[in-house]
């Protein structure tokens, strides 16, 4: 453990896979204290929890369906019910703000219910933890939105997953501007395609993946972990002087 967040607490939402389980795997080896948030994979939330607990961290699962009315209420009532006996405060340092909801559809083809679900998982859900979370956000705290490339890439076949993330993009700037004062910072994340259980489709097709990795200046794709580097940095006293940016964390995709 590095010790860069000792005595630090930590909450990731979507965090029993994929970019978060990697967020909140590195915020507990770097000393913090995480929540682990999930909405539907129980086992893998549990997994996750168990996996930093064995290796001397510490760590908490809170389940929460998102995109559901009263769903920022019931969230903080799952985290001060499950993180009772790891921060009897309720009190917090970071909030990374993960989980999402795809939607693979261009305008034709889109419902309005699934725009709708969209919006609920990815803007409004954030925007309402965020403001309960106000009052137990301590001051120079940190707050971390994943967003993604496709906010500011065309990408018709993402449509209103690219507008949700936009719109995030857009909450950042403002909240950063509105918790300066607290010297609170926030900033936006933006990967693009990252090897996670959602990419199978990629390990499924090699050809496609080889396409869509002529697109990184790298000349790779993305693992969890290149993008939870910059997550950690934002996330420690390294990272204090930097508010109100969305970093693009691509590996120089569509250059």
């Amino acid at each position: 453990m590095s010790g860069a967040l000792r005595g630090k607490v930590a909450l990731v939402t979507g965090g029993s896979h994929g970019i978060g389980r990697a967020t909140a795997e590195r915020f507990a080896r770097d000393g913090a204290t995480v929540g682990i948030g999930y909405g539907h994979d129980e086992p893998a939330a549990r997994e996750t929890v168990e996996r930093i607990n064995t290796n001397g961290g510490r760590a908490f699962a809170v389940h929460t369906k998102l995109g559901t009315p009263g769903d920022a209420t019931r969230f903080w009532d799952a985290f001060d019910e499950a993180g009772r006996d790891h921060v009897p405060d309720g009190q917090l340092d970071i909030l990374v703000h993960n989980a999402a909801k795809g939607s693979f559809a261009r305008l034709a083809a889109l419902s309005e219910e699934e725009f709708d679900q969209v919006i609920a998982v990815n803007v409004r859900a954030p925007f309402f933890i965020t403001k309960l979370a106000l009052p137990r956000l301590r001051d120079g705290g940190r707050i971390i939105n994943i967003s993604s490339l496709a906010a500011t890439v065309a990408s018709p076949d993402l449509l209103a997953y690219g507008v949700s993330k936009a719109a995030l993009n857009t909450f950042t700037l403002d909240l950063a501007v509105d918790l300066g004062p607290r010297g609170i910072t926030v900033n936006s994340v933006a990967p693009g395609i990252v090897m996670t259980r959602n990419s199978q489709y990629l390990r499924d097709n090699a050809e496609l993946a080889a396409q869509q990795a002529a697109r990184v200046a790298l000349g790779r794709l993305g693992e969890p972990d290149d993008v939870v580097s910059v997550i950690a940095f934002l996330a420690s006293d390294e990272g204090r002087w930097v508010t109100g940016q969305v970093i693009n964390a691509s590996g120089g995709t569509s250059l």
